[in-house]
């Protein structure tokens, strides 16, 4: 059985059995002893391993990322116009997604006393993790700068952590390449290493998601699946909107291309990435459809899309701020506009850490939810529908690399489509 019906198949048990428990032994002194010893151990044994990823992840990712725009910049008109597209696509796809979620709000309407329970539940598991400043200022622009970087990550400070990284990143961009060269193969091997410990992570998902759930459903019932569902609707649909509107109309005002015609062409494209849920396994098919479909010229191609498929993460930026929001909204936790201005950003930022590796969003996720107060392990909540939500998302990320490849094609006077 393949891992991620691995996962769906221990999220119905899971949700089955607590279920069960909550409706025919409320309050059992074995099953409250069974969550206590057994569910809850092995869910926050899975979360642990989630969390002591963040720091090292987004370090390696920010810095591998500007790094390659260093390069890019290398290149002059080109790179400019691909980094401004990229950042663009992705800002537009957090609005929607914040908008849609503000709008629908999916987490709302809880019972008081089960909302108090679940919080209360799950902030005692979160004692001495850093939850950051929520409030936004002057104060906070100036704490983004770390005094000292060991101890911003070990605090959890990421905002500091972020800037480090781009600090990093941009000093490496300004040395001879003989002299980067070696710290950025250590970067990038820090960057394989941390996505190892995420497939380790992984494979012990359907284990740590059954634990999870059964531990939630077992105290609160159907209300909290019920909610889950309205969650997997509004990305979906943030998605798809996002998808045939706002990629449209960039296609046909950016890339100068009918959007049935560009949908039509790149559908081989889009199946391949639903299917792998890998940006980075579907890159040969991108390129070779960009340049059989589209007529892209290859020298745009080849750049364009193997950026794309590290920094251009229009999906997944999406789905970060969706699932932010609501969390918050399910513990009844309002983020003023200054705090979800917290959360654009680090959406916008964090999703280039997220390429090509299965769950490889969920620290972040869990890192963005800890700066603005909301605990990072209320993730379990949205574990068992990830790896569904993941196929949808990296379609929409795919989708995003071939409009900025049409764009700057047409730009150069690289593209017949």
């Amino acid at each position: 059985m393949k891992l991620h019906n691995q996962i769906l198949f221990g999220l119905l048990l899971g949700a089955a059995s607590g279920v069960a428990v909550h409706v025919f032994a409320p309050g059992a002194e074995w099953a409250r002893w069974t969550v206590d010893n057994v569910a809850s151990p092995m869910g926050q044994i899975f979360l642990r391993m989630l969390l002591m990823t963040v720091v090292p992840l987004v370090f390696a990712s920010i810095t591998l990322g500007v790094a390659g725009v260093g390069d890019v910049r290398q290149l002059g008109r080109l790179g400019g116009k691909t980094v401004a597209y990229f950042l663009l696509s992705t800002a537009l796809s957090v609005v929607l997604g914040l908008a849609l979620v503000n709008a629908l709000r999916p987490g709302a309407g809880m019972d008081p006393e089960t909302r108090a329970a679940l919080f209360e539940s799950y902030r005692s598991q979160t004692e001495g993790l850093a939850a950051g400043d929520a409030r936004f200022g002057i104060q906070t622009l100036v704490n983004v700068v770390p005094r000292n970087p060991v101890r911003a990550a070990a605090d959890g400070d990421m905002l500091a952590v972020i800037f480090f990284a781009l600090m990093f990143g941009a000093a490496l961009t300004t040395m001879p390449n003989e002299r980067a060269a070696p710290m950025l193969r250590f970067v990038e091997a820090l960057g394989d290493v941390v996505a190892k410990i995420i497939d380790f992570a992984m494979r012990l998902a359907p284990v740590g998601v059954f634990g999870l759930i059964f531990a939630v459903t077992s105290r609160f019932g159907w209300e909290l699946l019920g909610q889950l569902g309205l969650y997997v609707a509004v990305v979906i649909g943030g998605l798809a909107i996002h998808a045939a509107v706002t990629l449209s109309a960039m296609v046909r005002t950016l890339g100068g291309l009918g959007p049935l015609r560009f949908w039509k062409r790149v559908r081989a494209c889009l199946v391949t990435a639903f299917s792998t849920s890998s940006s980075n396994a579907t890159l040969p098919t991108t390129i070779a459809v960009a340049e059989r479909e589209l007529k892209i010229a290859p020298r745009v191609a080849g750049f364009v899309l193997p950026l794309g498929a590290t920094m251009n993460m229009n999906g997944t930026a999406l789905y970060e701020g969706v699932t932010v929001l609501f969390l918050a909204q399910v513990f009844g936790i309002e983020l003023a506009w200054s705090q979800q201005l917290v959360v654009f950003i680090l959406s916008v930022v964090t999703a280039i850490g997220a390429a090509g590796v299965p769950g490889g969003s969920l620290p972040l996720i869990m890192m963005v939810l800890a700066s603005v107060g909301v605990p990072p392990e209320s993730i379990a909540i949205i574990l068992g529908v990830d790896r569904l939500l993941d196929m949808c998302r990296t379609t929409v990320n795919v989708a995003g690399d071939l409009t900025a490849a049409l764009y700057v094609a047409r730009s150069e006077g690289g593209a017949g489509a």
